[in-house]
């Protein structure tokens, strides 16, 4: 809560989350985006999120965030994918709207926070490149996941370690 940088990674991740919603439903995610991040320099900058224990020593996420957000009217009432989002996610108002955000944007949150505790964001986000990486250098369905096993394990994730663990797997498989 005291790391401005940490504060604006975290809220960063949040409106990843929350900016998709809003892309979907055509609302104006740059002002939002805007709105969230003046909110949390009131006072000096910090994380949208705050967790807690409560009495029973479970873990309690909150999440508090300006949404200037509409379910009704202008792009949001015109655009057919915005229409079908917002039937999707069923919501009748635009403070129910604004749950929705919030929640995607705790969950959001409390996924990064999740994942920097077990293997570490990095680590994620080196097998996602890998597994774009074994795609682009062609290896079919059935062998995508060696071959990212592969470049993950031997710390060279690039497309020429892709396209030679790719030939060696096929060799072998012959």
């Amino acid at each position: 809560e005291l790391d401005m940088y940490r504060a604006a990674t975290h809220n960063k991740g949040i409106m990843n989350g929350v900016d998709a919603v809003l892309l979907a439903t055509m609302n104006d995610w740059r002002a939002v985006e805007a709105g969230a991040h003046a909110f949390a320099s009131i006072g000096g900058y910090h994380s949208l999120t705050r967790y807690s224990k409560n009495s029973n020593g479970d873990l309690v996420g909150s999440i508090e965030l300006p949404l200037a957000v509409g379910i009704l009217g202008g792009s949001t009432s015109v655009s057919p994918k915005a229409t079908v989002a917002k039937k999707i996610l069923d919501v009748r108002s635009s403070g129910e709207f604004g749950y929705v955000l919030a929640a995607v944007g705790l969950a959001q949150n409390f996924s990064a926070i999740r994942a920097l505790a077990n293997e570490g964001i990095q680590k994620g986000h080196m097998k996602l490149h890998a597994r774009n990486i074994a795609i682009s250098a062609g290896s079919p369905d059935n062998l995508i996941e060696s071959v990212v096993d592969e470049m993950v394990k031997s710390g060279d994730i690039s497309p020429s370690n892709a396209k030679r663990i790719l030939a060696s797997l096929e060799k072998n498989n012959k």
